[in-house]
């Protein structure tokens, strides 16, 4: 199962969190603090990508590019409204997309995505929950790795995965205070 940490330095202690993350080997850490300037992003994602140096995990920035390529980590993920992954592909290492329909997710496979992230799956601040039978559609279609995304804990995690996710994405199931 593959798990992808989502950060939120609003929700707490974020690097005590990504450190936990790390040691217990997330495969995956999405630096999404999109109210950031580009310095201060960029010297988050540089801490990051130093925590995780030496681990499994593989440090992502999101919708920026251009932080991912100065830092030298490995990758980008994409926002559904983000810049086209077929342009953003060649330049990354990792490159992810965040999907609502199975069209985005067949696109975003098309155009060289390695996954793809599809919710909210269940209630999470703010959005509408799509539930498991849309879940279940999605990767029934889409051949590479599906993450579901959206109130995910550890108690619905063996459902997701039982709709056929891949793995999971999360906030508040990583989230250390």
């Amino acid at each position: 199962m593959l798990r992808c940490y989502v950060t939120d330095r609003q929700q707490g202690d974020l690097m005590g969190s990504v450190n936990a993350a790390i040691r217990h080997g997330v495969e995956m850490i999405q630096v999404r603090e999109k109210d950031l300037a580009a310095r201060p992003l960029f010297e988050l994602v540089c801490r990051i990508r130093d925590a995780a140096a030496g681990s499994r995990t593989t440090v992502l920035v999101n919708d920026r590019l251009d932080i991912a390529l100065a830092a030298g980590i490995a990758g980008v993920h994409l926002p559904g409204h983000g810049l086209p992954t077929r342009v953003v592909r060649p330049f990354v290492n990792s490159l992810g997309r965040s999907i609502h329909t199975i069209e985005e997710g067949l696109e975003a496979e098309h155009d060289g995505a390695d996954y793809v992230i599809f919710g909210p799956i269940y209630e999470t601040p703010g959005k509408k929950p799509v539930g498991l039978d849309a879940l279940g559609a999605v990767t029934a279609v889409v051949k590479i790795p599906v993450l579901a995304i959206g109130g995910i804990t550890n108690e619905n995690t063996s459902a997701v995965l039982a709709a056929g996710a891949t793995g999971i994405a999360a906030i508040r199931l990583f989230q250390r205070d």
